[in-house]
């Protein structure tokens, strides 16, 4: 049993390697043929960057590897081991805390480099490492605080109650419905920055775009995202009167007032088509498939493992194989989340009136150069990871004129030659 569990894992972690190789191959070759949608220097450079993720990807996939192979091999006895307490409660929350700030501590080089190396490279970090060592810190707190917390409402379930992999999905599924909802304010109370939309103009049309879905908000706000980072994004948080509208302050930079409503109406129209809740139950039913595999795993493999059934190893093993998991359900919810955005970009061209669709392709067209997005992409890479469709195909889907590149697709000559 124990060898079947490392084969699945070795399994889930050469596939990603291999999806990942394939799309350094596809964009090798895709970066120096004519560009499409940037110009040919923001191509070029767009493309550096997606392979330099993707190496970077691979390495974090083998270290993710090692780590795996060691907590099972000794870690997770290591911690058993050396962490006392003679309160149970106490003693299961310090040792899953101990795996979880281990592997947070273990992951800073990475984080560190894909910032201050790999992303200001490319033009994106604007942080100092002053701010990132606080943000850092204060993810830690909270991290230990919240996380604690979680920890031992889940031991208590374990401990009391029988079918306690039921109750322990319905925990974690209020917690993360929960966090849904205390988002904004979270990240306004430690990180950004959020101010009340100052644009009065602008304000009463987003507040136009909202009455026409049936959006109720607590207000727009402008997030000062610019000192972290100058990728563009917006994101609508909470749930009820208690929603924000939060647009990053780049985004409001880099895009006409059209443009943003066209945006805005795209991500209206995931609210007006309930895929926010469809999101949700999705997450809902992987976290309960989770809870149900690792709920009835047999005694065996814990005692082959040389562990007894403690509620500390089962939530150890969870967020062990999560990911697994996670990289199984990704086609399908992948392509379920592709087939949303179409729907969204259509109502969102919509919601910004006449010419609403030219308006959303210059804002797509924005986002991918802003953000460095390179616009093609390997097939088999995008079954396994892409949640939106390429943009080359939601501009087609608008009915965007893309001249050659729709009759004579460099997509298609890039897939001829793999």
């Amino acid at each position: 049993m124990l060898m079947t569990i490392v084969a699945i894992y070795s399994l889930y972690v050469l596939i990603s390697i291999y999806t990942s190789i394939m799309q350094i191959g596809f964009i090798s070759k895709a970066k120096n043929r004519q560009a499409v949608l940037l110009n040919q220097e923001d191509f070029l450079k767009a493309g550096n960057y997606s392979i330099a993720k993707q190496k970077m990807s691979i390495l974090s996939s083998f270290v993710d590897y090692l780590f795996f192979i060691a907590w099972i091999d000794f870690g997770i006895s290591y911690l058993s081991e050396n962490i006392y307490f003679e309160n149970t409660a106490l003693l299961n929350i310090a040792i899953v805390m101990g795996f979880v700030i281990i592997n947070s501590v273990l992951s800073l080089p990475f984080a560190y480099y894909e910032k201050f190396v790999l992303d200001a490279k490319f033009g994106f970090n604007k942080s100092s490492i002053g701010l990132w060592i606080k943000d850092t810190i204060i993810s830690f707190v909270l991290t230990i605080l919240l996380g604690s917390l979680i920890v031992w409402g889940i031991y208590e379930i374990i401990s009391n109650l029988t079918l306690w992999w039921v109750w322990s999905f319905a925990f974690i599924f209020g917690v993360i419905v929960l966090i849904n909802m205390l988002y904004p304010a979270f990240r306004a109370m430690f990180f950004d920055k959020l101010t009340p939309l100052q644009d009065e103009a602008l304000d009463s049309e987003i507040k136009s775009l909202m009455d026409k879905t049936g959006f109720v908000s607590s207000g727009v706000f402008v997030s000062d995202a610019s000192k972290r980072d100058a990728r563009l994004n917006a994101y609508f948080g909470g749930f009820g009167k208690a929603k924000r509208v939060v647009l990053f302050d780049t985004l409001i930079e880099k895009l006409s007032t059209r443009e943003l409503l066209a945006v805005l109406g795209h991500e209206l129209g995931h609210f007006a088509h309930g895929d926010i809740y469809k999101n949700i139950a999705l997450l809902g039913a992987m976290l309960f498939a989770m809870f149900a595999i690792f709920g009835n795993l047999p005694q065996a493999l814990y005692l082959e493992l040389g562990f007894s059934q403690e509620p500390y190893i089962i939530m150890i093993f969870l967020m062990l194989f999560m990911p697994i998991l996670g990289f199984i359900l990704m086609p399908i919810m992948g392509m379920l989340s592709r087939h949303n955005e179409f729907a969204a970009d259509k109502m969102g061209s919509e919601l910004a009136g006449v010419g609403g669709e030219i308006e959303l392709a210059n804002a797509l067209k924005k986002l991918v150069t802003e953000n460095k997005s390179f616009p093609l992409s390997h097939p088999l890479y995008m079954f396994f990871h892409y949640t939106h469709p390429p943009v080359l195909e939601r501009l087609k889907e608008l009915g965007v004129d893309l001249g050659d590149t729709q009759k004579d697709s460099i997509q298609e000559k890039c897939k001829a030659d793999i």
